[in-house]
């Protein structure tokens, strides 16, 4: 493993230290209150917490960076042309359900490029992490996306209403970064999803990419309504008949 750039280390230290919060409210998750912010979208306290650390932790570091982070929005600051994109808890219902499936995930980008990603799981405490050109990682050690060349021997991650129609092996598991992560890494295969939001899918987009798979192009100035498909390269063109079919 080469080593890893000084942003990337900023990274893991304010992960780290923002994840004692969610390890110890997780652990009394029936004592969080809870705000309703939509249908199917809620905002607890840890959610605030968390953000609020990892902020912190890079602006200290870096305190002329701008952000983009799921409960304050955009922040421009002096320096533009670098942005933390932070999602302090994807996975937000499976936490406030007890189901120990989400994580935190942070990248920067520079200009139009997203330089840096990690995806930390602090109940498993697994972190992925990539830097551009330099690959990914899975705890230090290097992976690369699974090398299967037949639909039906694969398993996706789905979002949306498409579980309900393809005639292929699919899950969803409610943390768009761990879909990600775990196809970077070879437990999955592959990955679609429509109306993501740019904090959902940035770190795991670089993720993919440097493991080996393929990404679909996306516009890294928009914030909402992000589509994500994901594979590994034997079988990107095999999936996109499928699921271009419904």
């Amino acid at each position: 493993m080469k080593s890893i750039s000084s942003n990337l280390n900023i990274m893991i230290k304010a992960s780290e230290k923002a994840s004692k919060i969610l390890i110890r409210d997780f652990g009394e998750i029936e004592k969080l209150q809870v705000s309703k912010k939509g249908p199917s979208d809620f905002v607890t306290n840890s959610d605030l917490k968390v953000e609020k650390i990892i902020i912190e932790e890079l602006r200290k570091a870096r305190p002329n960076f701008s952000f983009i982070s799921e409960e304050n929005g955009i922040k421009k600051n002096k320096d533009t042309k670098n942005t933390w994109i932070i999602d302090p808890i994807d996975g937000t219902i499976n936490f406030l359900h007890g189901i120990p499936h989400f994580a935190i995930s942070i990248a920067l980008k520079n200009n139009n490029e997203i330089v840096s990603g990690l995806i930390y799981d602090p109940i498993k405490d697994e972190m992925f992490f990539a830097e551009k050109n330099n690959g990914a990682f899975f705890n230090n050690h290097r992976i690369r996306v699974s090398n299967k060349n037949k639909i039906n021997d694969c398993l996706f991650a789905v979002g949306g209403n498409l579980k309900e129609k393809v005639n292929f092996h699919n899950r969803k598991f409610g943390c768009a970064a761990l879909d990600m992560a775990y196809v970077a890494s070879g437990r999955l295969d592959g990955y679609f999803q429509e109306n993501l939001n740019i904090w959902d899918i940035a770190a795991g987009f670089l993720l993919i990419k440097e493991a080996g798979g393929i990404v679909n192009d996306i516009d890294l100035n928009k914030i909402e309504n992000v589509k994500i498909v994901a594979t590994n390269p034997n079988i990107n063109a095999k999936f996109i008949e499928k699921i271009d079919n419904f």
